[in-house]
């Protein structure tokens, strides 16, 4: 039954590494908590140059999800309308100081935003680099402690889905709930995101119990969560473990140990759908996470697959992203389309897998979908937002 934790813990601490290592905003002390509204002007009556920063000359993986996040992009360009960019692509070699370089690079060479890289720190040098030039970085990191200044993160965040699934619990009757979580940087990262999500939307707090990432601290920590379930009158766990770490152990433990599904209602921070056999577990059936639209999700596959003959990576959605927002900028035809304060229009803009828009910290809302297993399978029970302002914001 252990199986999936040793595995795991390597895979976490990859996703760590790229996603949720700690670094410096790449902000002035000035603009700490805030965006640059500047940026420089544009002539949208010709070619933008746009800089496309990609972990090209890295690992073999790394080389992979270059090629996807560059031809989502280049997919994303044959949708605009009236808009022509020059799109200019960048090697990073997944490092910080080739980031730095290489953006400094496209900076010289007139570029006019740039979309990427991917790697936390990577996009922190990037950010640093541009930063004087006043040219705005559009990472494709999650890692919301970089946010700010000019540099904006287009991945999912943790606390976007965190007020997603907190805002549904609540209206459903979900409202005390126990925070599950991991000792390590993405555990806390995680659980500060839904304890921020429960604070703003009227739920309780019911008590937060964490664990060290191993199979021991999982098991000592069952026995923990159940008496604070108990003590407290909670009628949610939410758990901010992955399927690649300790949440199918947990899934196992947690019904054995006496809380229930059918009556306590399980939360999942991150996707339950992936990879597929997680579907099968049994304490996970009518449980609760976020997904983005699946409808726009499946057509930007299918058009991938169609122009490319390959499956998309996970994240090349953010290469169509971050185009789709510039050129939606750009075809207002205002020499400001590309400032802070462009970026940051409250109507957000249409990706590959439904809405987003960047907020003025740098971090993003995206418009997920609320869905659950029955019988194995997924099945949507709140469908994502088609715009901000409605239902799920």
């Amino acid at each position: 039954m252990f199986a999936f934790l040793q595995p795991a813990r390597k895979a976490l601490r990859l996703l760590i590494l790229s996603l949720f290592a700690l670094a410096l905003a790449a902000c002035d002390a000035g603009m700490t908590g805030g965006v640059s509204r500047g940026g420089p002007s544009v002539d949208t009556s010709k070619p933008v140059p746009v800089a496309l920063l990609v972990p090209r000359g890295g690992s073999a993986s790394d080389n992979l999800l270059a090629n996807s996040l560059e031809n989502a992009a280049r997919l994303a360009m044959r949708d605009l309308s009236g808009v022509a960019i020059d799109l200019r692509v960048y090697a990073t070699a997944g490092n910080a100081a080739t980031a730095a370089s290489v953006a400094t690079q496209a900076v010289n060479d007139g570029a006019k935003i740039i979309i990427g890289p991917v790697y936390a720190e990577a996009a922190n040098a990037a950010g640093v680099a541009a930063a004087s030039a006043g040219v705005n970085v559009l990472a494709f990191s999650n890692n919301t402690t970089i946010a700010g200044g000019n540099v904006f993160v287009l991945g999912p965040t943790f606390q976007t889905t965190a007020n997603r699934l907190v805002s549904y619990a609540a209206r459903q009757g979900k409202s005390r709930i126990v925070v599950v979580s991991a000792q390590d940087v993405a555990g806390q990262l995680g659980r500060s995101a839904i304890q921020n999500a429960i604070s703003n939307s009227g739920a309780t707090l019911a008590g937060s119990v964490d664990y060290p990432l191993s199979q021991q601290g999982v098991i000592d920590a069952v026995p923990r969560i159940k008496s604070t379930v108990d003590s407290s009158g909670a009628d949610a766990v939410f758990m901010t473990s992955s399927t690649a770490s300790a949440l199918p152990l947990l899934a196992q433990l947690l019904p054995e140990a006496g809380i229930q599904p059918t009556v306590t209602q399980y939360i999942g921070l991150t996707r339950w759908d992936i990879p597929s056999p997680t579907l099968s577990l049994p304490g996970l059936q009518g449980g609760w996470f976020a997904l983005p639209d699946p409808a726009r999700s499946a057509a930007f596959s299918a058009k991938y697959q169609a122009a490319y003959g390959s499956t998309p990576h996970p994240i090349a959605s953010l290469g169509f992203d971050g185009i789709a927002a510039v050129g939606a900028l750009v075809a207002k035809g205002n020499s400001n389309a590309l400032t802070g304060a462009a970026l940051t229009q409250g109507a957000g803009f249409q990706g590959a897998s439904g809405i987003f828009r960047l907020r003025s910290d740098g971090t993003n809302d995206r418009g997920l979908a609320i869905a659950t297993i029955r019988n194995n399978q997924v099945v949507v029970i709140d469908a994502a937002p088609q715009s901000f302002g409605g239902a799920g914001f």
